[in-house]
């Protein structure tokens, strides 16, 4: 989603398809049923974090929507640092 593509409704629907055995993504999983697009960008975040088992607290959401909006501004330092906190640990 750092590009706009895909669209939030088809990531939510991938990641609904494609769901993980992590304990700390479920709350995340069942926000995405109920809510759909309509969901707050922080619990994308969040379950990415949760994906990626990394902790999920609001430091680390307001950190990756900065870096997220950053990125989408074409700072490569930024899109570059959001990456990385994802990669799985």
């Amino acid at each position: 989603m750092l590009d706009g593509r895909p669209s939030k409704a088809e990531a939510i629907a991938a990641l609904l398809a494609d769901r993980q055995p992590v304990a700390a993504a479920q709350a995340f999983y069942r926000a995405l049923e109920l809510l759909g697009a309509r969901v707050a960008d922080e619990a994308l975040i969040a379950l990415r974090l949760a994906l990626a088992n990394r902790r999920v607290d609001d430091d680390g959401v307001r950190r990756m929507r900065g870096y997220l909006a950053a990125a989408r501004r074409g700072d490569r330092a930024a899109r570059d640092a959001y990456l990385a906190a994802l990669e799985t640990a």
